[in-house]
């Protein structure tokens, strides 16, 4: 008889506004993580085993994705065989309802697949808004989704510049935020892309201010430091607006020291998105 125990891969996004972040948190605590509900939605599933999911990527409170991942184990009762990816990406669906969270695919994976050290790399984007002279002129329809700089013009020349300094592999505890996983983790990363460029033209441009204007910061490495890319953002801002100098950045990443950080730089969380979580294709090519 086919074993009725499966573990499947799957990828998700939300919006992060409303959520303690993505990671699990006590159901007495004011707001609930992402992964309550995706344990919640499995659940109603009613596997034989405890519902739980594992999360690949770590984001805070406010932080979107529109592609994380995680792997679960759903045993059904004895008879019934797995469930296709497909069928469990729509029954998730509808447990996750109302919540802005949505399963977007799932794959059955091999039993020893882990989501989190599986991953070969990640990839975040943060978005910047200039163009503003007045709040009134910020559309509603960006609201928690952009980093709205007002009355400020950046010197994106400069800033692409300092952003050439962070690609490769180097110690960046100056971009690291204290936290209890610091003894545990090495600071030392390898950030394999980033680039600095104008985001499309969106709806709220062409019909609610033509003035403004969308940046986009891309990230990619298999992994990053706690808050790293926060940090990084909000200093290329500073760059960009003559409050750093290139070769002060410079200064930072050599430094390898989290308290180097100016205060008051890091970015917000609105406008960070965690855009892909990337897999060697063997390990989604498994077959039941």
């Amino acid at each position: 008889m086919e074993n009725c125990r499966a573990r499947y891969l799957i990828f998700f996004q939300y919006l992060g506004t409303k959520y303690s972040g993505v990671m699990k948190t006590p159901p007495h605590q004011p707001g609930l993580g992402v992964q309550n509900y995706l344990e919640k939605a499995l659940q109603k599933l009613k596997p034989e085993n405890e519902a739980c999911v594992y999360i690949s990527s770590r984001t805070d409170t406010g932080v979107h994705a529109l592609c994380n991942s995680a792997h679960l184990d759903l045993q059904r009762r004895s008879g019934m065989p797995p469930f296709t990816g497909e069928v469990l990406a729509q029954a998730l669906n509808f447990n996750l309802k109302p919540e802005p969270i949505s399963v977007i695919g799932a794959y059955r994976v091999a039993d020893t697949f882990h989501a989190r050290f599986r991953a070969s790399a990640r990839t975040y984007t943060y978005r910047l808004l200039t163009g503003l002279s007045h709040q009134r002129q910020f559309p509603l329809v960006e609201r928690d989704l952009c980093w709205a700089l007002q009355n400020t013009e950046l010197n994106i020349g400069a800033m692409q510049e300092a952003m050439s300094l962070l690609v490769g592999n180097h110690d960046f505890s100056t971009f690291r935020a204290l936290n209890s996983d610091m003894p545990f983790k090495s600071p030392v990363k390898t950030l394999q892309h980033a680039r600095l460029e104008p985001g499309p033209e969106s709806f709220s441009q062409r019909h609610f201010n033509r003035n403004l204007q969308f940046w986009e910061l891309t990230f990619k490495s298999p992994s990053f430091l706690y808050r790293q890319v926060r940090r990084m953002t909000g200093a290329l801002v500073a760059v960009g607006q003559g409050r750093l100098s290139v070769s002060q950045l410079q200064e930072l990443l050599e430094a390898r020291d989290s308290l180097a950080y100016p205060q008051n730089t890091c970015a917000p969380p609105t406008g960070l998105f965690l855009t892909s979580v990337e897999y060697d294709e063997s390990d989604l090519l498994f077959d039941t």
